[in-house]
């Protein structure tokens, strides 16, 4: 009788041992799906930001092509627009045959961003150079 009770707790102690252990590699498990849902959220907002920042840059590209479209018949003035996608606005500075044209941008959103453009450049009649452009975020 004796061999049979011992048996029978030493299968107890094998059953605990085996609940323990899958007790200990489900709170892993749960732990890893945590962590992932973390990472991907936090890949998620650096998208945002990064296509927030796209857009802006983009706004204020179009906000110095809409300031272009006078660069050879008026001798300057300032441009704004807007669309689904935020506000751009664009201008046009002249000396001589010198001339500046900025834009700016700015993307509307859960993340907003904002953008500026600058474009250095000279005209000889309809010939149009540009000399430097500068990007700021």
């Amino acid at each position: 009788m004796r061999s049979i009770s011992s048996f029978s707790r030493g299968r107890t102690r094998e059953r605990g041992f085996v609940l323990a252990a899958a007790l200990i590699i489900a709170i892993l498990y749960f732990a890893l799906m945590e962590l992932l849902l973390m990472d991907s959220a936090r890949a998620m907002h650096e998208a945002q930001r990064y296509r927030s920042r796209v857009i802006a840059d983009a706004l204020a590209e179009n906000g110095a092509e809409l300031a272009a479209a006078q660069l050879i018949t008026n001798p300057g003035g300032d441009v704004k627009a807007n669309n689904s996608q935020g506000e751009m606005s664009g201008s046009l500075k002249r000396v001589g045959n010198s001339f500046l044209l900025t834009g700016d941008g700015s993307a509307t959103g859960v993340p907003t961003a904002t953008a500026h453009v600058e474009l250095h450049g000279t005209t000889e009649g309809t010939n149009v150079t540009i000399v430097f452009a500068t990007h700021d975020p």
